[in-house]
């Protein structure tokens, strides 16, 4: 059992590098986005690797190297599995290459990607060395080992963003929470399938939301945030009494390239079975 969970536990880090590394294929410094030209959730991104850049440095001082595992453990599988990546994958395969959102998730991944091989390079030596030599970074060193661990600017660090984005997540979880019941009745087959009308009481929990696209951080086609009392009908969590939903299914029709649901009315008539956001990407792409 315990060879089984050090197997497991390698795998989800090896995993993490892996989906980097494909995500920055052909990436370069020039495609760079400064901080504060980033969405907010690439911002709370950076927050986390300041937060996480400091443990770590800490911890290897005190060679307390459980501690500096549980955190990436966690920071892999949760913020970035389960969070970010998750989010971000439509953007990263389906925006323009030009986009300013998709070059802004690639830049987060390349500050993410280059500070895991630091961080891990102690404790992982081969894996890191050959996530090293296939990625951005090659170019640096003849070898991780040859590098420091990379300096996190304190800039990144923004403690009311982190609490802005918990009360996202809070909501998340309850969104999530009411899709995962409709996949497992087999009344829809993804997220993408399901446009959530979301009923919210707490005012700070709903002003969280302002300038963000839900359905993004839901992961649904359409979503719909609303301050209205909940009908008794609505899915809740026990531990989350102000966020209430109704799953609802999604409107339109099916786009061939991000699996999203849409009005047709708004295609591009030269790609009428897409969205307008991806036949404008289709469009750079080919150009």
């Amino acid at each position: 059992e315990i060879i089984k969970g050090a197997v497991e536990n390698y795998r989800r880090l090896r995993n993490t590098l892996r989906y980097l590394l494909g995500a920055l294929d052909g990436y370069s410094p020039d495609e760079a986005v400064q901080p504060t030209d980033m969405p907010s959730l690439e911002r709370w991104v950076l927050h986390r690797l300041a937060e996480l850049d400091e443990l770590v440095r800490s911890a290897y001082e005190e060679h307390d190297f459980k501690r500096i595992m549980a955190a990436l453990l966690n920071f892999c599988s949760i913020d970035l599995s389960a969070v970010y990546f998750d989010i971000r994958k439509d953007s990263l395969y389906c925006d323009a290459p030009s986009d300013g959102r998709r070059r802004s998730a690639r830049t987060v991944m390349a500050a993410i990607l280059e500070r895991l091989l630091g961080w891990l390079a102690p404790i992982m030596p081969f894996t890191t060395e050959e996530a090293f030599l296939m990625s951005v970074f090659a170019d640096q060193a003849d070898s991780v080992h040859l590098l420091q661990m990379s300096e996190t600017p304190s800039s990144w660090k923004d403690a009311d963003l982190a609490a802005r984005w918990e009360k996202i997540f809070r909501v998340r979880r309850v969104v999530t929470g009411a899709i995962e019941v409709e996949r497992r009745e087999k009344r829809i087959r993804s997220s993408l399938e399901a446009a959530p009308k979301v009923f919210i009481s707490d005012p700070d929990l709903m002003s969280a939301y302002e300038s963000e696209a839900a359905e993004d951080i839901f992961i649904t086609s359409q979503a719909e945030l609303v301050s209205d009392a909940a009908p008794e009908t609505a899915f809740r969590l026990p531990e989350e009494s102000s966020v209430a939903v109704l799953p609802g299914q999604a409107a339109g029709i099916k786009c061939a390239r991000s699996w999203k649901y849409f009005d047709p009315a708004t295609a591009d008539p030269e790609f009428p079975d897409v969205t307008a956001r991806d036949a404008a990407a289709i469009r750079e792409i080919r150009g």
